[in-house]
């Protein structure tokens, strides 16, 4: 195991009657999604602006990771499905939206490691069209367990952890 990586701290909590959610449901959660909802709230208060009161469009578009996140036993149909919404990363600025009660472009944005940096382009691009009057753009990568990776000689991870680009030593991205 090469032991590289943040470990976040208090992952599985959340001020789940804030988003108007059911705590258990928030149980279920990829803690990437809680991170979200917790940042788009806090942006949204810095920059002055009540989401429940802002009656223009604001686009949300985020990133996530198939984190591999434990979600536990499942107790029926509709805990299935809540946890699906929970776990997919595709749902992540649909949940925002809804949490916040936004209007505007909801994206989904997948393209690796640039996915963040394709948000912020792409919430640009919506706000220099008109397509919305404020933007939520960025990604959350929280992979679970948070001990670090397992090595493997054919694959792109380095095997001590580190990034040396442009080096001989170079072994491998983290």
């Amino acid at each position: 195991l090469v032991p590289v990586g943040s470990v976040l701290e208090r992952v599985h909590e959340l001020d789940a009657p804030l988003f108007g959610i059911i705590p258990r449901h928030a149980t279920l959660m990829d803690p990437q999604q809680r991170l979200l909802l917790e940042g788009a709230w806090e942006l949204m208060e810095r920059a002055g602006h009540d989401p429940t009161r802002f009656d223009g469009a604001v686009g949300v578009y985020l990133s996530t990771v198939d984190s591999h996140y434990p979600q536990g036993p499942l107790r029926g149909a509709v805990e299935a499905l809540v946890a699906t919404a929970g776990r997919e990363k595709d749902y992540a600025p649909a949940r925002v939206a809804w949490a916040l009660d936004l209007r505007g472009p909801t994206v989904a944005v997948q393209s690796a490691s640039s996915s963040s940096l394709v948000a912020v382009h792409l919430a640009c691009e919506a706000l220099l069209h008109g397509e919305c009057e404020l933007a939520i753009a960025g990604g959350a990568c929280i992979r679970f367990p948070q001990a670090g990776y397992v090595y493997d000689p054919g694959a792109m991870l380095s095997r001590d952890g580190q990034c040396r680009a442009f080096d001989a030593q170079a072994s491998g991205t983290v």
